[in-house]
């Protein structure tokens, strides 16, 4: 009997359809030799500081260096307290029984460093010393399973990966748990939360923000022309600007009377385009947070749906592209993509037996190839799936497609000693752009970005000739502004995260971090969320702005190691190392607990002032002063229990006016508070006669 374990109960009812074990047991498939079970995610986590008998936080336990870690199973917040997850629990000893009663196991769990781990460590946990094999698949069709089971791997050919699995998720311990506490400390036991990924990121955030808010806007005037040639209408620009309104009106009206100009040099030049490579996950949550709004996490998980229904590859992928061995079944799923409705007028724009092979590379496809539609077509999808869906197969048939030919022409005209331009694009083969019929990057133009001429216009000019005059029909003096940094989308941010490593002046970490950037694209998703969820950001609008606590961590830390992405790049070459066999986990983690030291020392010494918070009486059982925290406002007796969240509609209740709610039982006129609906509304807040928050209006 062979114990297989996936990492969810959806994968592993796939598994046990195919392998014909189909007699249900409490928590796992048996029959024809197998018994499948699975892991609910990370079943076994590392223990948290109480569980070194470390309570509370307490700056003569820092640094915390357990030695060994102590593996545990998955805990859940109860009241002010972690307990063991009782559905964690359950599934451990379903695991157990099953590893009891098997010869040897596979490991389904998904393909990864993270799906390594989650076997490993319940593997250690339960102290297991059975044999195990490695299932290695990409999607959860019937013949990547099949083939992966006719492809075993020795479980030891994974070992290297687990190490730098387990050294990842012991450095984070060691930094996130260390910083954590020390900046907590500081601050008075006020609960903060700093690690090697989102503190990088909220620094990104943070000073983007500032650099936004900081910016000095300038004026300043062009002049446009409008011309007519051989019955075609264009426009031209000045080369020049001019920050002085009364002397750009003076050359305005000099040009007027000239009511000429002469064409001094004529460009043209064919430009190609090369098609799109495939989704890897951060590039496809981008394009969906561009196009659709969804957020990263939103992204992730519906990709993840697509996957265990068995429409797509393996989502958490870092590369887009594919091995050579996989290009032979190109043309069979583009077959089947080409027997639904939608798909088959883009499938008739590419080239069958010519197919664009720019995909395929054997030395750039990590752990998991590009994002691909199987060969199983869905028949019913969620509006969001569906979308992400298309999106993934149009990229696939982009790809696929010739590259995309365009003549660019640029025309130098002068007026007097000024110089204008003329821009314009022509397309001369659509090649990829021609599958979507998409023919400029620029589909929704900013209205309010006055930097014109970034995009060449798609339209045709007349023939030019260097001397020939150009009437001048109308010219007009535009005003302009300069424009701040543009706060960043979830989608500008994943950019950041991925290309971190172009700040970074040491060459080798700067290689590093362009090709992983900070986090991995299965982590970036996650990090964003936790920063929402520590309110260190806010989503406002389509943005990500940072709240008044995550600014004063930011300020607390920007110039400290732990804000840099340096560490991360630093990481991700010793952990590459410990992957490559050349780096052991020992010396890594020694590494780890001198930078601990280093900045838990230096968090330790910092000064943070805290927020002059009045004391308020509870206004339920008055007799105890209310707990004032950044999320909530609650009463310290359990038996009274009076509580108030401090985010209403969007915004959040400054202390001012909490207190004249609590004292005068009306705040102040509260704005820009939006209701489900997404509408924004003012109105002051106040409490009922059961102490419940109402809305006033006005």
């Amino acid at each position: 009997m062979k114990a297989i374990i996936a990492e969810k109960p959806s994968v592993a009812r796939e598994i046990a359809q195919l392998l014909n074990a189909l007699e249900r047991k409490e928590g796992y498939l048996t029959g024809n030799g197998y018994c499948v079970t699975w892991a609910l995610g990370h079943l076994i986590s590392l223990g948290m500081p109480e569980d070194y008998g470390i309570r509370g936080f307490d700056k003569a336990s820092l640094p915390i260096f357990p030695d060994p870690f102590h593996l545990i199973p998955r805990k859940t917040k109860q009241s002010n307290t972690y307990k063991p997850d009782p559905s964690a629990l359950k599934q451990l000893n379903v695991i157990k029984n099953v590893i009891t009663q098997c010869d040897s196991i596979i490991v389904a769990t998904d393909a990864g460093r993270e799906g390594e781990l989650i076997f490993r460590y319940i593997y250690e946990y339960l102290k297991c010393t059975k044999p195990f094999e490695r299932l290695w698949i990409s999607s959860l069709t019937e013949q990547a399973i099949t083939e992966g089971f006719r492809k075993l791997q020795p479980g030891s050919d994974f070992d290297s990966l687990y190490a730098a699995a387990k050294a990842r998720s012991e450095a984070d311990w060691l930094v996130g748990i260390n910083a954590s506490q020390a900046l907590s400390i500081a601050a008075n036991n006020d609960v903060y939360s700093l690690g090697r990924v989102q503190t990088p990121t909220l620094a990104l955030i943070c000073k983007r923000f500032q650099d936004h808010n900081n910016f000095k806007k300038k004026k300043y005037w062009q002049i446009q022309l409008k011309h007519r040639k051989d019955y075609l209408d264009f426009t031209s620009l000045s080369d020049t600007y001019w920050e002085d309104e009364k002397h750009a009106n003076q050359i305005l009206k000099a040009i007027e009377r000239e009511g000429r100009a002469t064409i001094e040099d004529v460009s043209i030049e064919t430009v190609k385009e090369s098609s799109p490579l495939l989704f890897d996950l951060t590039e496809l949550q981008k394009e969906a947070n561009r196009k659709l709004g969804l957020s990263a996490d939103e992204v992730l998980q519906i990709a993840q749906n697509l996957y265990e229904k068995k429409f797509i590859t393996y989502p958490r992928t870092g590369s887009k592209y594919i091995p050579e061995d996989l290009w032979a079944e190109i043309p069979e799923l583009i077959r089947v993509l080409n027997t639904t409705d939608q798909f088959k007028p883009a499938i008739t724009t590419l080239k069958f037996g010519n197919f664009n092979k720019r995909i395929v590379n054997d030395l750039k496809v990590t752990d998991h190839h590009g994002l691909l539609p199987t060969t199983k077509i869905p028949s019913a999808l969620t509006a969001s799936e569906k979308s992400i869906y298309d999106m993934i197969v149009y990229r696939l048939l982009e790809s696929l497609s010739e590259h995309c030919s365009k003549e660019i022409t640029h025309i130098t005209i002068k007026v007097h000693h000024y110089q204008f331009n003329i821009k314009a694009s022509k397309i001369t083969i659509k090649g990829w752009r021609a599958v979507r019929g998409i023919l400029t990057d620029n589909t929704n133009p900013d209205p309010t970005d006055n930097n014109t001429n970034t995009q060449e216009a798609l339209i045709d000019l007349p023939e030019f000739k260097i001397g020939d005059e150009l009437k001048i029909s109308n010219a007009e003096l535009q005003k302009k502004t300069t424009t701040p940094p543009k706060l960043y989308t979830e989608a500008d941010l994943l950019s950041a995260m991925e290309n971190a490593g172009r700040q970074l002046e040491n060459k080798n970490q700067q290689q590093i971090l362009q090709s992983i950037g900070i986090g991995t694209p299965a982590t970036r998703a996650s990090i964003i969320e936790t920063l929402l969820s520590r309110s260190y950001i806010n989503r406002k609008n389509k943005t990500l702005v940072p709240t008044i606590k995550g600014l004063q961590v930011f300020e607390l830390i920007k110039d400290q190691k732990i804000a840099n992405a340096e560490m991360t790049a630093e990481w991700e070459i010793a952990l590459d190392k410990i992957e490559k066999g050349e780096l052991t986990n020992n010396q890594f983690i020694n590494d780890i607990q001198q930078y601990t030291a280093e900045i838990t020392n230096e968090l330790l010494s910092l000064h943070i002032p805290q927020e002059n918070i009045p004391q308020l009486k509870c206004p339920k059982c008055q007799q105890h002063y209310l707990v004032i925290k950044d999320k909530i406002v609650k009463c310290p007796d359990e038996q009274c229990g009076w509580i108030l969240f401090r985010m209403i509609c969007g915004v959040q209740l400054s202390i001012k006016d909490l207190t004249l709610l609590l004292t005068q039982n009306k705040t102040s006129l509260i704005k820009n508070m939006k209701s489900k609906n997404g509408k924004k509304f003012d109105a002051y807040l106040a409490l009922d006669d059961k102490l419940n928050l109402i809305f006033k209006f006005c």
